[in-house]
């Protein structure tokens, strides 16, 4: 595990994203998709935190918001920089550019998110040649660098997407967020198209590249066990909210939320002798268009009470950098797994 300071580089405060839903022949705004619900966390300055949940929960719709690839409906998405504490949330278009060098994502599928006209060279240097830098053999030096650090040689850079792997492909994506010498980089589940013997490989890239480059990485997954070797701390969300934010160590042993003792008890064990069956969640996800009182994730919660079906649980810090939204946090003892 790298070491990180105690410097926030990316502060996220009450973040929300509200879809409208249009109906009839005059479109009328008849409701919202809330797929991102006062979202809260941080990230320090060169550790790795993972945004975690099932599929539909507002992980990937939050890391655009961060990105502004989407402009949220409100909060605060504040980027540490060398002239302090931005905060680009509601930043005009116009005013972004400088900030967007500091910002880059690494996308899911490596198949659709490289442009199959464009060469190696074309697709890594395109941040450059936006970012003003036009002198092509500058591109070259550096797209070369790019390629060798990402584990491919240089010759490749006159060859096309089609030529490549999943893998390669997606290592080609990794060199073009490094274009810039990003602070941050999102990884918008940047493994789960990918075969099992190649995720190891991107997640170890990762982790070498972190290493060397001091990066900050905001990754996000649905699959907790592909977390636990590569980041620092964990949030879990949950139909647009995160439930709970721990060290990664703390949330796998000793978890506090319910929702995260079903995500746990849903990661493959090693061992086929292990007993203690998978704890199957019943009933389906909650619909952010039209959420449940009292918690999210109370129709599905074995632990439930009267006040877990009315009254909204706020998030609290129940150990030193330990965040849940749960009435019964204090009280339960829930089940975790053993770390590797």
């Amino acid at each position: 595990m790298n070491n990180h300071s105690n410097e926030i580089l990316l502060d996220v405060k009450n973040l929300r994203k509200f879809f409208p839903i249009h109906k009839g022949f005059l479109r009328r705004v008849t409701g919202h998709v809330r797929a991102v619900d006062d979202v809260t966390f941080y990230v320090h300055k060169g550790e790795t935190l993972s945004l975690v949940g099932e599929s539909g929960c507002g992980k990937t719709t939050t890391a655009r918001c961060i990105v502004r690839a989407l402009k949220p409906t409100g909060g605060q998405v504040s980027l540490s920089t060398s002239d302090g504490q931005v905060d680009i949330a509601m930043l005009p278009k116009r005013s972004l550019r400088p900030f967007r060098r500091q910002m880059q994502m690494i996308f899911q599928d490596p198949y659709s998110s490289l442009n199959p006209r464009m060469t190696l060279f074309d697709i890594v240097s395109e941040p450059m040649l936006v970012n003003g830098i036009k002198d092509r053999q500058v591109r070259m030096d550096r797209v070369a660098e790019l390629l060798k650090l990402v584990g491919l040689r240089s010759e490749y850079m006159r060859r096309f997407p089609h030529a490549f792997s999943g893998g390669e492909r997606q290592r080609i994506g990794i060199a073009r967020a490094l274009a810039l010498n990003p602070s941050l980089v999102i990884a918008d589940e940047p493994v789960s198209a990918l075969d099992v013997s190649v995720q190891a490989q991107i997640l170890n890239l990762l982790l070498d590249l972190q290493a060397q480059l001091g990066l900050t990485l905001l990754f996000v997954a649905h699959d907790l066990s592909v977390v636990k070797h590569i980041s620092q701390r964990v949030a879990v969300m949950y139909v647009g909210r995160i439930v709970e934010t721990a060290p990664t160590r703390t949330l796998f042993s000793a978890p506090r939320h319910p929702y995260t003792e079903a995500l746990l008890a849903a990661v493959p064990k090693p061992d086929p002798y292990l007993k203690g069956g998978r704890m199957l969640l019943e009933g389906e996800v909650a619909d952010p268009a039209n959420p449940p009182s009292g918690c999210y994730f109370h129709p599905r919660c074995r632990y439930a009470t009267d006040v877990c079906r009315t009254v909204t649980p706020q998030q609290e810090e129940i150990a030193p950098g330990h965040f849940v939204s749960c009435h019964r946090a204090g009280e339960l003892t829930l089940r975790g797994v053993a770390r590797a």
